[in-house]
């Protein structure tokens, strides 16, 4: 595909989700909020998207995908964020999962897999965090242990988004021991209905209930399930964090606050401070923009960018704060609500900064990327 046919594509991609968003708002089917790729649930709004081919779009057709490009799907994916539109139910599995069974994963755990989240019928929440380990995925203690046919999972697992909800669970166990604690890793799916395992929700100081502690007693896992290498899954999750961090959802998880910000600002008209202010920040996503189609450029190059997606994601993350402080500055947060814009953007802002590795982890990355340069 040459260039003005992928400009064109896009374009009408963008069209499709937004002609489906508007349709879906005005029939009152859903509310934009901030922060919805991860808190705004709608099964039967993400298998609408998945009738459509507007999931799994850059997975292979045989697979059920559309075998599109990434900087594609980075254009419907832009727009649903704009929208605020309720993706939760997929987007772990479409961002994440699925590409890294593609790339790691057997023959027959594609077939098996892969297929489902194409549909929307495979919901997936992410086992990689665990108490007292913090942005150390390295510290994972949950273990695995083989046994005839499988493998035998024991562990606890914390903050795991929409787990109460999944069909399956993304889990990465030691194997291993000694050496470094990097190694003896390995990557998993679970099925999140399989005997012993079992859910506690955690609720929020809005009372959203999105994460959940998440137990695994002596969990049977096939043989199959592994994703990838017994014992590489430090290598893999590095490059799998490249998808969760290199994605329009580090930028625009607070759009919905933004646009707020530029109605208030035309209806205040003469604070040119107010103005100066919008008009950096409106500098910043064009800038932030081009990243992720970077990013996007990379992977479709076949490339994993763990640096530029760090990058990404530590400047995307300054900038969904600074959009939030903005707004509170034009006075017209002081009567909002927890479930106003500004509310539910200033509740969920807290966990920019942590999820997907907390500032000092992307910074490292960032570094040792510099010092090799």
């Amino acid at each position: 595909m040459d260039h003005t046919q992928g400009v064109e594509t896009c374009r009408e991609l963008r069209e499709q989700v937004r002609r489906l968003t508007a349709d879906w708002r005005s029939t009152g089917r859903y509310t934009p909020r901030s922060d919805s790729w991860l808190r705004s649930f709608d099964l039967e709004f993400s298998k609408e998207l998945a009738a459509r081919g507007l999931i799994a779009i850059t997975y292979p057709e045989e697979f059920g995908g559309a075998g599109r490009s990434n900087v594609e799907r980075l254009a419907v994916t832009e727009e649903l964020l704009r929208a605020g539109a309720p993706v939760a139910a997929h987007w772990i599995g479409d961002r994440q999962i699925g590409p890294a069974i593609l790339r790691h994963g057997s023959r027959e755990l594609q077939e098996e897999i892969v297929p489902r989240i194409a549909s929307g019928e495979a919901v997936f929440c992410l086992g990689m965090s665990e108490p007292e380990a913090g942005s150390d995925l390295a510290s994972v203690r949950t273990s695995a242990e083989p046994v005839d046919g499988g493998w035998r999972i024991n562990g606890h697992k914390i903050w795991t988004t929409q787990a109460h909800r999944a069909t399956h669970a993304y889990l990465l166990a030691r194997t291993g021991r000694g050496g470094r604690k990097h190694d003896g890793l390995t990557e998993f799916v679970v099925d999140m209905h399989a005997d012993g395992v079992s859910v506690t929700p955690i609720v929020d100081l809005a009372g959203e209930h999105h994460f959940n502690e998440v137990r695994f007693e002596n969990v049977l896992v096939p043989a199959h399930r592994v994703i990838g290498e017994v014992g590489a899954g430090w290598r893999q999750v590095v490059e799998q964090l490249s998808f969760e961090r290199g994605g329009a959802e580090r930028v625009l998880s607070s759009y919905p606050v933004l646009v707020e910000l530029l109605t208030e600002t035309a209806r205040q008209g003469d604070d040119r401070e107010l103005y100066a202010l919008l008009g950096s920040l409106v500098a910043r996503l064009a800038v932030l923009r081009r990243l992720c189609f970077e990013v996007a450029g990379a992977m479709d190059a076949g490339q994993a960018p763990v640096q530029q997606a760090a990058a990404l994601k530590y400047l995307g993350n300054a900038f969904e704060h600074d959009v939030v402080e903005a707004l509170r500055r034009t006075g017209l947060t002081r009567e909002a609500g927890p479930d106003s814009v500004f509310g539910e953007a200033l509740l969920a802002s807290p966990a920019f900064s942590l999820r997907g590795g907390a500032a000092e982890v992307l910074l490292s990355l960032i570094a040792r990327q510099e010092a090799r340069s």
